[in-house]
């Protein structure tokens, strides 16, 4: 515990940010150099002023630092600096990374990253199309990042462990406040499966201000971002902005024209971000990487297996009619001009064979992964 100290008195000195923070490390390495150096010697760092430099040279350990370390060492938490070996490598070259992260689980710092955000209110739609995108990302290797939010960052962490992956939700509250509340057993499941970090003190609730820094931390520590499902307003739209400034990929998965929650991943495309249907659209843009990890995309799953056969004119008919989007069987009816009895009865061969899904209401969407025949 001695060893980390240094580290929650230097964040904890009025005045000195993560960004004055990391200028004083990259000079002085550690904070016990930063607390032996002269005024003069602070002096030299960009940004820091003669107020900034005396309050560094008086500052005193706080009660509520004191408390908070008494509190972790408590707990099985780890806290990972900027000069610890697990510290994401991609994280340190952002220009304000946290000093230090709380951490349930193990950080690799050596894994590819990559992001994956959306809204929280998701369609069926958004949901599968998120967990099979992961999935096939986790197959290769490839660590998913996400907020642990309701929603698309919920299927992109479920997708990760579905696919044999490891996978890293960044909180913006403290890890002894954990939210959503009913996403509690994912906590511990992502923290077996990887890790569940924060820069937060343990009992910082989550309030709003916390989740746009947050989220430059889950585009930080990431070599590209992908947005599922986002409206013109969304959080998500933040982490693909901050992506983009810290010069990392920014993707992008289309919608339909007519739904709203996807205006703002529409707005991404059309302002340059890739396009993104299947993994392999965003392990062609990182290959180089990709090849530098003994990674290959011979790896993803076959997009083949994705579709049924054998089937007969009439169930093709109805399979190919479906959509990810949830469709009522009046509607569909009506689409193939077919009679209800004979539709619904095709409908649930389709069911019971894996290829399709009821949702409440009688509509039906496309499954996860239909099963082949």
């Amino acid at each position: 515990m001695d060893n980390i100290r240094p580290w929650f008195l230097l964040k904890s000195v009025p005045g000195v940010g993560n960004l004055l923070a990391k200028r004083l490390i990259d000079l002085f390495q550690t904070p016990q150099n930063i607390f032996q150096a002269s005024v003069e010697k602070l002096l030299q760092v960009e940004g820091v002023t003669k107020r900034h430099a005396t309050a560094i040279k008086t500052h005193k350990m706080p009660g509520k630092v004191k408390a908070e370390l008494d509190r972790l060492s408590r707990k099985e938490y780890r806290i990972i600096t900027l000069a610890d070996p697990d510290y994401p490598r991609l994280l340190r070259e952002i220009p304000d990374p946290p000093p230090f992260l709380y951490v349930s689980g193990r950080l690799d710092s050596s894994a590819l990253k990559i992001a994956v955000v959306g809204s929280r209110n998701a369609t069926g739609y958004g949901l599968t199309t998120t967990k099979n995108l992961c999935i096939g990302l986790a197959s290769l290797g490839i660590t998913i990042v996400s907020g642990m939010a309701r929603g698309i960052d919920t299927a992109a962490h479920e997708g990760a462990m579905a696919g044999g992956g490891k996978t890293i939700a960044v909180l913006g509250s403290g890890l002894d406040r954990i939210y959503p509340a009913e996403n509690s057993k994912l906590f511990h499941r992502i923290s077996e499966n990887g890790a569940v970090v924060s820069e937060f003190a343990l009992s910082t609730e989550p309030e709003g201000h916390n989740f746009p820094m947050r989220n430059r931390i889950i585009s930080g520590m990431s070599m590209g971002t992908v947005v599922v499902e986002a409206t013109k307003k969304s959080g998500s739209l933040i982490t693909a902005r901050l992506a983009a400034e810290q010069n990392r990929e920014v993707f992008a998965v289309p919608g339909s024209i007519q739904s709203f929650k996807s205006t703002g991943t529409h707005t991404l495309i059309k302002q340059g971000a890739k396009l993104v249907e299947h993994a392999q659209d965003i392990v062609e843009e990182l290959t180089p990487f990709l090849e530098n990890n003994n990674h290959s995309g011979n790896n993803l799953p076959d997009e083949a297996d994705e579709y049924p056969a054998s089937l007969s004119v009439d169930e093709s008919q109805v399979y190919i009619a479906l959509e990810p989007y949830p469709i009522h069987i009046d509607k569909l009816a009506r689409k193939l001009s077919l009679e209800p009895g004979k539709l619904l009865s095709i409908l649930l061969k389709l069911e019971l064979n894996g290829m399709i899904q009821q949702l409440p209401g009688k509509f039906f969407i496309l499954s996860d992964k239909p099963r082949k025949r």
